[in-house]
């Protein structure tokens, strides 16, 4: 899925957003966020927002940048692991369903259902006939889960193969993401036009005008999450809800209180 490039476009690296602007701007669009969740919860809104992409897209950053001032009350991250033998034998959607959103929520799927017409077909964790299934069925089921009155937001990070390498690359050498690096991943990487392929056939399938498909270019990562979070801002019709006025009440005088002779044990103060 290739990117069309202006020919007027600056380079690569001279695109790049520095840290203080980038910074700047997520500050005001956590502002927006925060009026997101208070609208949502004093509407009863049901918000889902589904994240796909491959290996190192920057799904988990841009969910990180999401939700890094808002309540995890409201905002509520799903990863679901891999399914159990009890799950297996279950409606291929059913461990899905339970963490659709009531009102007042907003519920993140860090993949999703998806993973049926990604990995697990790609790596060859279900037949292909599963596939055809799910492709029939999951339009049916988006719109009965927008007919409930979730707004449903799909996104698509699209990374290109010689920036997934480096941030692959990346996670074996730097002791902070090496947990992020798994045995799958490993195996994945070497498949990229078998992904390419069932994520073209995904799209095709299951990219309606009730549940539509957005695709964002993340081979930057700061600019994909501003334009994320902004995109989703745009889409959902929320309000700024009304505000009292806050001060902070007098606290209550000591009246004889004194802190206890108790000793102790203290975090050191190495910093």
């Amino acid at each position: 899925m290739a990117r069309t490039k202006s020919e007027n476009e600056p380079p690569e690296e001279e695109r790049t957003l520095s840290y203080k602007a980038y910074r700047k701007a997520l500050f005001d669009l956590h502002v927006e966020l925060v009026k997101l969740q208070q609208w949502v919860v004093q509407t009863g809104s049901k918000i889902c927002i589904v994240f796909e992409g491959r290996d190192g897209a920057g799904k988990g950053g841009t969910i990180k940048a999401l939700t890094e001032r808002v309540s995890p009350r409201v905002f509520r991250v799903v990863a679901l692991p891999a399914p159990s033998e009890r799950e297996k034998s279950q409606m291929y959607i059913q461990r899905y369903v339970p963490h659709l959103p009531a009102a007042g929520e907003i519920v993140i799927f860090d993949r999703s259902w998806y993973n049926r017409a990604g990995v697990e077909r790609v790596m060859g964790f279900c037949s292909e006939e599963d596939v055809r299934s799910f492709f029939k069925a999951v339009p049916l089921v988006e719109r009965a889960i927008v007919h409930s009155g979730i707004i449903l937001l799909k996104y698509w990070l699209e990374v290109s193969p010689e920036e997934q390498t480096r941030r692959l690359e990346e996670r074996i050498t730097d002791g902070r993401k090496i947990w992020k690096l798994t045995e799958m991943d490993l195996k994945s990487y070497s498949r990229w036009y078998d992904y390419s392929r069932a994520r073209d056939e995904m799209l095709a399938a299951s990219d309606t005008d009730f549940a539509s498909w957005y695709i964002a270019n993340s081979n930057d990562k700061r600019r994909a999450r501003l334009n994320i979070i902004s995109d989703i801002l745009q889409r959902i019709p929320y309000k700024q809800p009304a505000r009292k006025k806050i001060t902070l009440p007098k606290r209550q005088k000591a009246d004889g209180y004194k802190e206890p002779d108790h000793p102790y044990k203290y975090v050191a103060e190495r910093y």
